[in-house]
């Protein structure tokens, strides 16, 4: 299966989505990408932390999840198909000995099999009602090989094309006296034909996507509080707006 979907019938308003959800590889590429264990733990192979806060985010919002279920290293769903970094070679230092000679139709059958389905199920669950609001949820990695740290807490992400929630939503964000926010940070928040750009953009829907530091949300009971304390804020922000 491509994806996993929470409460499909929930009424609330919300599309929460999480398009790095794990680092399964499936039994087809032989259940391994030829890096070890602990790479494949690591944020290069899914954003840890994040499906955990999503699926809590979506129950405390009273609106379906759609989770993908395959690693980011397989092929990325939050890439446009003619992307270059739709399957990645070399991720923070370490090489991906099984995709160094993936050719079209390998990434064919990956687009096919994995890409395509959970993007068919995305829309699908957008489509639901006319005034869906995506809330894609995302973690990075406190730092990088080689780089500084990264100090910020929460992260927004959003593009120059629709700024409407995600601007309201970092100003409030701001208020919160023990929160470091990044402002597309810690990178910029649009890639032509990325997820966001695909389901919100193109059709006009509110749209944010979120980045949790990962070493915030490590265990169940600190995804829960995350989400128990940003979904009051996403609604205060949320009907604040018009249309």
């Amino acid at each position: 299966m491509a994806f996993s979907i929470s409460g499909e019938n929930r009424p609330g308003r919300w599309l929460v989505t999480c398009d790095h959800a794990t680092n399964r590889v499936p039994d087809d590429l032989g259940g391994t990408l030829g890096i070890s264990a602990a790479d494949m733990a690591r944020h290069i192979a899914y954003d840890v932390g994040a499906a955990g806060l999503a699926r809590a985010l979506g129950a405390a919002l009273d609106s379906p999840v759609i989770c993908s279920d395959f690693s980011r290293l397989v092929i990325d769903p939050n890439r446009g198909e003619d992307d270059p970094t739709l399957v990645m070679k070399l991720y923070d230092g370490t090489i991906i000995p099984a995709n160094r000679h993936v050719g079209a139709v390998e990434t064919e059958w990956r687009l096919n099999t994995l890409y395509r389905p959970y993007h068919a199920a995305y829309a699908r669950l957008a489509a639901r009602q006319p005034d869906t609001v995506i809330l894609a949820i995302h973690s990075f990695t406190p730092c990088l090989k080689g780089r500084p740290p990264r100090p910020w807490h929460v992260g927004v992400l959003y593009s120059h094309l629709d700024e409407r929630f995600s601007k309201p939503l970092v100003a409030r964000l701001l208020a919160e006296a023990d929160l470091c926010i990044g402002d597309n940070e810690p990178y910029a928040g649009h890639l032509p034909g990325d997820a966001i750009d695909m389901h919100a953009l193109q059709s006009g829907r509110h749209n944010t996507l979120i980045e949790l530091r990962n070493d915030l949300i490590a265990t169940e009971a600190e995804q829960q509080a995350w989400a128990l304390r940003l979904a009051p804020i996403l609604s205060e922000v949320l009907a604040g707006l018009a249309g």
